[in-house]
């Protein structure tokens, strides 16, 4: 399973890569997490793109042409120091590719 966390510049979706990297690995799972930025994504990107809070209008536009899930983090996501909440919004998401944190489906 493959990951990507954007942000603006990379600089702090490489933070929840990394946190959802570790709880993932706790947890068991075997998924390649990695930070970029809006204009890194291709549609080979990942099997789940996470938007940081911050770049919530991008994400409109991104599921109009990305056929992977697409979620804007909540507003306290750099509070998760464990990733452990990452991971399961993650989760949730993958088993259910309609559900997000906006509770679009």
């Amino acid at each position: 399973m493959k990951i990507l966390v954007i942000c603006g510049a990379g600089a702090s979706s490489t933070f929840v890569a990394q946190r959802l990297r570790r709880a993932a690995e706790a947890a068991g799972l075997d998924w390649d997490t990695a930070a970029g930025t809006v204009q890194s994504v291709t549609e080979s990107s990942a099997d789940l793109i996470l938007v940081g809070p911050h770049l919530k209008e991008r994400a409109v536009d991104l599921r109009e042409v990305l056929p992977m899930p697409i979620v804007v983090l909540p507003d306290d996501i750099f509070d998760d120091r464990d990733g452990r909440r990452t991971l399961a919004l993650s989760r949730a998401v993958l088993a259910d590719p309609r559900t997000t944190s906006e509770g679009r489906s």
